[in-house]
C-alpha cells in the first residue's frame, strides 16, 4: 500500500475507479477523495453508504479556503487543508449521508520500466562545496576541487573543438570560440554552480557572433518578399502553368493508361483505357499508341460500378441522346481496378465545379526511427509501397491532401525532419507542401502537411502533449496531438509512444486513459468530452508497444509463420486485439485489417531477420516479432470516411521498426450559408424522445444531459431526468427534449451531430458520453441505440428516439457518391430484414452501393459493436429502390436527369404512431455557444417528456406524432405529412489486400454483357460486412405526395437516363409498435 501521509486522497482517478475501489471496501462509511473532473482545483468526497456511494464537491472560495457542499441546513465550515476537513467530518451529523469512518488507501502502482534519458548536457553542478557533516569545507580544498573541475570541463569541450570541421567558418568566429572554452567556460561555470543561470560570458559571445545579422535580415528579407510577391501572382489563362505542375501533369498523362479488354455480343475485345487528368478525358482505344478519338469527358461519366467477387467494373457514360451507356471490364486484380477509380476520382475532384471539395484523402503515418537518421529516400512510405493493402502503381504520383506524419525515437531536430518530409514529397508529387502544425515531446512528433491550396479552409489548429514516463514526469514515453478544422469538419490526430515491454501491457492500457484525459485538442468548450467525441474524425497512430503474448520458446514457430504469412494465427494473440476486444482499450475505435508482417523487430539494415533476443546485464530479453506499430480511427456516426491502404515498407531499414503507412478517403462539409430568406423559412426541430440512460453507477444523485453541437445556438441542459430503477450497479433515468437548430436547412442539418451528455446534479461531473447522427432521421422518427464513455470506459447505453424537422432545401450529391458496388438478391426479402423483436437490431443489407461509407452493418457473421445503431422505416414501394434492410429492385424513376434538385419541404413531420401532439413543452437551460455570436432568444427550448409514472419498463413509448414548438409554424398543421423514403443502403464487402502487379497495365478476361450485374449470395466469401461504411446522403427528400423521389443518382439497374416525368414515390409506412 501506498505510504502517502493522505492516504485518502487518490489524486485523479476517475468517478468510475474511485466507485470500484468503494465497492470493494464494502462498509458503510468508507471514503475517499480524488480530484474533481469538472472543476479546476477542487475535490470530490466520495462516501459508501447502504451500498450506494455519495459524491459531495469540495470547492475554494476566493481565498483558496476549502468547504463542503452537503445537506441544506448545515453550517458551512471552512479549511485550510484537506486534512483538517477530514478530520471534522469523522463527526457524525455533518450533513453527509454517513460520517467519515474507513478510509479507502490507494493500490498499489504497476512496476514502471526503466528510463532512457535524452542526450545531456555537460554537468553544470561539480564536486565539492559540502562536507560529510554539512559544513562548509576549507577555502584551499573546495578551490582545489572546483579548479580540478575546471580543468577536467574545460579539456572536454577543447578535445571536442578539435574534431570539429570549422572550416567554413569565419576566422574571427572561430578565434572567440576558441577564446572562450579557454578562458571564460570556467567562470561560467562558476557562476552556474552558485545559482546564476545567465552564463553571461557565453552570451555575450553569442551577441559577438550575431552582430551582423540583424542588419543581413533587414537587407535580404525585402528582397526574398517581392521576389515571392512575383511568383504567387498566378498566370493568365493564356500563359500557362508554373513548371512544376506541367511536368506533374504531362508525367500523369505517360501512366494513367490501362490495358483493357470487353466483351460484346459474346467477342472478346482487348482495349485500352487512358485517363487524362488534365483535360477531363478518358480514353477508350483498340491499341496502346493507337489514336484517341473515342473518349468521354469528366461529366459524361456518371457512375462506376464495381462488383464483389471479381475485379470488375462498370463505367456508367451518359451519350448524346439522353441515355446511359454501360461498359464492363474486368482488371487483373482489385488493386489495379482500385488504383483506376481513384484517377476517375482525382479527375471528377478537380474539374468540379463546386467551391469547396466535399472529399479529401489523408495520409497518416507513423515510424519509430530507432534513434538513427532515415535513409537518403522515403518515398515508398508517401507512395504506400511495401507489404499489406498498397497502392497501385497508377496512383503512386496522386498526392494527398494532408499528411500526417509521426514519429518516435526522432534523433533530427525539427527544421531538419520537415524539411526532409517536404523534400520527398516534393519528389514524389512536385507539389511544395505547407506545414500546418509540428509538436515535439522529448524524441516524439507530429508534423501535418497539407496542399498549398488547403492553407485557407484550415483554421483553430491546437497542438498538445502528455508525458506517461516514469510518474508520468517523463517524456520518454507518451503523446503528442495535433487538431484542426478542414472547413466545417474536424479533425484530430495523436500520435503516441506508449510503455514498451512484452509484460507490460496494463501499464500500456494506463497510458492510453492517461493521454485520453489529459489531452488537450479541439474546441475548449466540449469540457465534458475527452477527445474520442471531440471530432468527426480522430486518427491514433504511434509505436503502441503492444506484443504477441506468447512465450519465449515460441519464437521461432513466430518467425516461420511470419514467413508463411500465417498472420491471422499470431495476430490472435496480439495483445491489442485482444485489450480492445475486451473494451479495455480503444473502445469503439476501427483499424483496417493487417496483411503485412510484424513490425518489430528487425536487425538494422535488413528486413529479411527478426532481432528477438538481446542480451542484458540481468539477461537475454526476448522481443518477440510484434505489430507495435499501429494506426486506428474513430468518427462520428453516419461519416464517409473509407481507408485505401494499410502496410509497412520494406526498403527503409535504419531502425528496428519498419515505417507503417495508411491513407484514408474522408468525406468533409464546408461552412453552410443558407440561401434562403430566413423571414420565409419554418423553424427546424430535434426533438429526443423516450430517452433512456441506464448508468452502470451505484452513485446516488439525479442526473441531467447536456446537448452540445454546433448547429445548436448554445448547448442545451435538460430538465431532472426520472430515476426509474435502480437495481445493483446500474440505474435508470428517462430524459426527454427539444432542440432549435440555428439552421433549419436539410443540405446543412443532415450533416451535424448531436454530443450528448449525461452529468450529475450533485458534483456537474459526467457520467458517459455519446453522438448521434442527424441523418439518421433524415426520412421518420428513428430509435437509437448509443453506448456511453467516459474516458475510455463503457459507462452505460441511451437509448431513445429522435425526430427532425427542416425547412424546404435541396441536397447536392457528393463526390464519394460517384463509386458504387452491386446489389446482391441473395439476402432478405424485399421489405424484410429488420428485427422488430429486437428494436435496435441492426439492418441485414441487401441493397450494396457506396463501399466508402462506414456506417451500420456486420463483419464476419456477428455484429459489430460501432458503439451506436439506429433501427430506421423499412423501406417500400418498388420506386424507393431498397433502403434499410430492403432489397433494391430496378429503377424505375424518370423525371429530371440530376434527381438531387428536388426540392422537399418537411415543415410537418408525422410520427410512426399518428398519435396527437403533445403541445405540453418545458424549455431547456441553454448556454452561448462560443462558435456563434449572440443571436437572440430562441424560440423554443428542450423539454423533458413526461414518463409513465406506472411502468418502469424499458421500452420506448410512442413518440409524439407532431412537433409542439413555441413558434407558431406558417404550415397547414392539420395537413398529414408524406415522409418520403430515402435510398438508404449498406456496404456489405471487405476487399482483401492483392500483391502488387508487375506492370502498370491490367489484364482483362471476358465478361458477358448482362444489365444486371453479378449478384453474389450471402453464402459467398465476397459477403464479408463490415460496420465502417454508412448509408448514402439523400440528393433530395420532397416531404409532399407530389414531389420528385428522394432515390440518389443511381444507375446500376437502368439502361435509360430518367426522363422529364417521374411517379411519385410511395410514403414509408410506419414501423411497427409493440405495446
Amino acid at each position: 500500500m501506498s505510504t502517502s501521509p493522505q492516504p485518502w486522497h487518490h489524486g485523479n482517478i476517475t468517478r468510475s475507479k474511485a466507485e470500484d475501489l468503494l465497492s470493494k471496501a464494502a462498509r458503510d462509511g468508507s471514503f475517499l477523495l480524488r480530484d474533481s473532473e469538472s472543476i479546476q482545483g477542487a475535490y470530490a468526497l466520495c462516501v459508501l453508504y447502504q451500498n450506494c456511494v455519495y459524491t459531495y464537491r469540495i470547492l475554494p472560495n476566493e481565498e483558496r479556503k476549502l468547504s463542503v457542499q452537503a445537506s441544506e441546513g448545515v453550517p458551512i465550515r471552512f479549511f485550510s487543508v484537506l486534512t483538517d476537513l477530514v478530520e471534522t467530518y469523522y463527526s457524525p451529523n455533518m450533513g453527509l449521508a454517513t460520517h467519515l469512518q474507513f478510509p479507502v488507501q490507494k493500490e498499489e502502482e504497476p512496476e514502471e520500466e526503466p528510463v532512457k534519458y535524452p542526450p545531456q548536457l555537460p554537468p553544470r553542478n561539480f564536486p565539492g562545496g559540502m562536507s560529510a557533516n554539512g559544513s562548509k569545507e576549507a577555502h584551499g580544498g573546495e578551490s582545489q576541487t572546483s579548479e580540478l573541475a575546471c580543468a577536467s570541463l574545460r579539456d572536454t569541450y577543447l578535445q571536442r573543438l578539435q574534431h570539429l570541421d570549422m572550416s567554413n567558418l569565419p576566422e574571427e568566429h572561430q578565434q572567440s570560440i576558441q577564446e572562450y572554452f579557454h578562458t571564460s567556460l570556467c567562470l561560467d561555470a562558476e557562476q552556474a554552480q552558485n545559482g546564476n543561470p545567465n552564463l553571461p560570458r557565453l552570451k555575450k559571445l553569442t551577441m559577438e557572433i550575431c552582430k551582423h545579422l540583424n542588419s543581413e535580415i533587414s537587407r535580404t528579407l525585402p528582397t526574398l518578399e517581392a521576389f515571392q510577391r512575383l511568383l504567387d501572382q498566378q498566370l493568365s489563362p493564356g500563359v500557362g502553368r508554373m513548371r512544376s505542375q506541367v511536368t506533374f501533369c504531362e508525367f500523369m498523362r505517360s501512366w494513367s493508361s490501362l490495358q483493357v479488354k470487353s466483351e460484346l455480343l459474346g467477342l472478346t475485345t482487348k482495349m485500352f483505357l487512358k485517363v487524362d487528368v488534365e483535360t477531363g478525358k478518358i480514353y477508350f482505344k483498340k491499341y496502346k499508341d493507337g489514336p484517341e478519338d473515342k473518349y468521354f469527358v469528366h461529366n459524361k461519366i456518371l457512375q462506376l460500378v464495381k462488383s464483389q467477387k471479381v475485379a470488375k467494373l462498370v463505367i456508367v457514360l451518359e451519350t448524346e441522346k439522353e441515355k446511359t451507356l454501360r461498359k464492363e471490364f474486368v482488371f487483373d486484380d482489385t488493386k489495379k481496378r482500385e488504383g483506376f477509380c481513384q484517377l476517375l476520382q482525382q479527375m471528377k475532384n478537380k474539374h468540379s465545379d463546386k467551391p469547396e471539395p466535399d472529399m479529401i484523402t489523408v495520409f497518416v503515418g507513423t515510424w519509430n526511427m530507432g534513434n538513427a537518421s532515415p535513409p537518403h529516400s522515403i518515398a515508398s512510405w508517401f507512395q504506400c509501397k511495401g507489404q499489406g493493402k498498397t497502392r497501385d502503381d497508377t496512383a503512386d504520383h496522386i498526392p494527398h491532401d494532408i499528411y500526417v506524419v509521426g514519429t518516435q525515437e526522432d534523433p533530427l531536430g525539427e527544421k531538419e525532419w520537415i524539411d526532409t518530409l517536404k523534400s520527398a514529397l516534393r519528389g514524389t508529387t512536385d507539389i511544395s507542401f505547407k506545414q500546418i502544425a509540428v509538436q515535439t515531446l522529448w524524441n516524439i512528433r507530429i508534423v501535418v502537411l497539407a496542399k498549398p491550396e488547403h492553407e485557407n479552409r484550415i483554421s483553430h489548429i491546437f497542438s498538445d502533449s502528455v508525458k506517461t514516463g516514469i510518474a508520468n514526469a517523463l517524456g520518454n514515453k507518451g503523446a503528442v496531438g495535433v487538431s484542426f478544422m478542414f472547413n466545417g469538419t474536424s479533425f484530430g490526430f495523436v500520435n503516441s509512444h506508449l510503455t514498451s515491454g512484452s509484460e507490460k501491457k496494463i501499464r500500456r492500457n494506463q497510458n492510453y486513459v492517461s493521454i485520453l484525459r489529459f489531452l488537450n485538442l479541439g474546441d475548449k468548450k466540449l469540457n465534458p468530452f475527452d477527445i474520442t467525441h471531440r471530432f468527426t474524425h480522430l486518427f491514433w497512430l504511434g509505436d503502441l508497444n503492444y506484443r504477441i503474448e506468447l512465450p519465449s520458446t515460441e519464437a521461432e514457430s513466430i518467425v516461420t509463420k511470419i514467413k508463411q504469412q500465417q498472420y491471422q494465427e499470431l495476430l490472435c494473440r496480439d495483445q491489442l486485439t485482444i485489450e480492445k476486444g475486451e473494451g479495455k482499450v480503444f473502445l469503439h475505435y476501427d483499424e483496417e485489417e493487417i496483411t503485412f508482417a510484424p513490425t518489430y523487430r528487425f536487425e538494422r539494415d535488413t528486413r529479411e531477420r527478426y532481432a528477438y533476443t538481446k542480451a542484458k546485464a540481468t539477461g537475454t530479453k526476448y522481443n518477440l516479432p510484434s505489430w507495435c506499430d499501429r494506426v486506428l480511427r474513430k468518427s462520428y456516426p453516419l461519416v464517409h470516411v473509407f481507408c485505401q491502404s494499410y502496410g509497412c515498407t520494406n526498403d527503409i531499414m535504419t531502425s528496428d521498426h519498419s515505417p507503417v503507412f495508411s491513407t484514408f478517403e474522408v468525406g468533409v462539409v464546408s461552412q453552410f450559408v443558407s440561401k434562403q430568406d430566413p423571414n420565409s423559412v419554418s423553424q427546424g426541430g430535434i426533438k429526443f424522445m423516450n430517452c433512456i440512460a441506464t448508468l452502470m453507477t451505484k452513485s446516488k444523485t439525479k442526473f441531467f444531459i447536456e446537448y452540445h453541437s454546433s448547429c445548436l445556438e448554445k448547448f442545451v441542459k435538460s430538465s431532472e431526468g426520472e430515476n426509474q430503477d435502480h437495481s445493483d450497479g446500474n440505474i435508470k433515468v428517462r430524459f426527454g427534449n427539444q432542440l432549435v437548430p440555428i439552421i433549419s436547412d436539410p443540405e446543412y442539418l443532415l450533416d451535424q451531430h448531436i454530443l450528448l451528455c449525461v452529468k450529475s446534479t450533485d458534483c456537474d461531473e459526467s457520467y458517459g458520453e455519446g453522438c448521434v447522427a442527424l441523418r439518421a432521421a433524415e426520412s421518420s422518427y428513428t430509435e437509437f441505440h448509443v453506448t456511453l464513455t467516459h474516458h475510455g470506459e463503457r459507462t452505460g447505453t441511451l437509448t431513445g428516439g429522435v425526430q427532425l424537422r427542416t425547412s424546404g432545401g435541396k441536397q447536392t450529391e457528393k463526390l464519394y457518391d460517384f463509386i458504387k458496388v452491386e446489389r446482391d438478391d441473395s439476402g432478405a426479402p424485399k421489405g424484410k430484414g429488420l428485427d422488430h423483436n429486437n428494436k435496435f437490431a441492426l439492418p441485414h443489407p441487401s441493397d450494396i452501393t457506396n463501399p466508402n461509407y462506414m456506417g451500420v452493418g456486420y463483419k464476419s457473421g456477428g455484429v459489430t459493436d460501432r458503439g451506436w445503431s439506429y433501427s430506421m422505416s423499412p423501406r417500400s414501394g418498388s420506386g424507393g429502390g431498397g433502403g434499410v434492410g430492403g432489397h433494391g429492385g430496378k429503377d424505375q424513376t424518370h423525371g429530371n436527369i440530376f434527381p438531387k434538385k428536388t426540392v422537399y419541404d418537411h415543415s410537418a413531420v408525422r410520427s410512426p404512431t399518428g398519435k396527437a401532439a403533445n403541445n405540453d413543452v418545458k424549455p431547456a437551460d441553454m448556454f452561448d455557444n462560443p462558435l456563434y455570436g449572440s443571436m437572440g432568444k430562441s424560440g423554443g427550448g428542450g423539454a423533458k417528456d413526461s414518463p409513465d409514472c406506472q411502468s418502469s419498463k424499458d421500452h420506448l413509448t410512442a413518440p409524439d406524432p407532431y412537433f409542439s414548438f413555441p413558434k407558431p409554424s406558417d404550415q397547414d398543421s392539420d395537413r398529414p405529412p408524406v415522409p418520403t423514403p430515402r435510398n438508404r443502403s449498406y456496404t456489405c464487402s471487405e476487399t482483401k489486400p492483392q500483391c502488387p502487379a508487375p506492370t502498370s497495365f491490367a489484364s482483362l478476361h471476358p465478361l458477358s454483357y448482362t444489365k444486371n450485374p453479378v449478384k453474389p449470395s450471402r453464402s459467398e466469401g465476397g459477403m464479408v460486412l463490415t460496420a465502417n461504411k454508412p448509408p448514402l446522403p439523400m440528393k433530395s427528400r420532397p416531404g409532399q405526395a407530389d414531389a420528385t423521389s428522394t432515390k440518389p443518382r443511381d444507375y446500376r439497374d437502368s439502361s435509360e437516363l430518367p426522363s422529364k416525368l417521374r411517379p411519385p414515390s410511395r410514403p414509408i409506412q410506419p414501423l411497427p409498435k409493440e405495446g
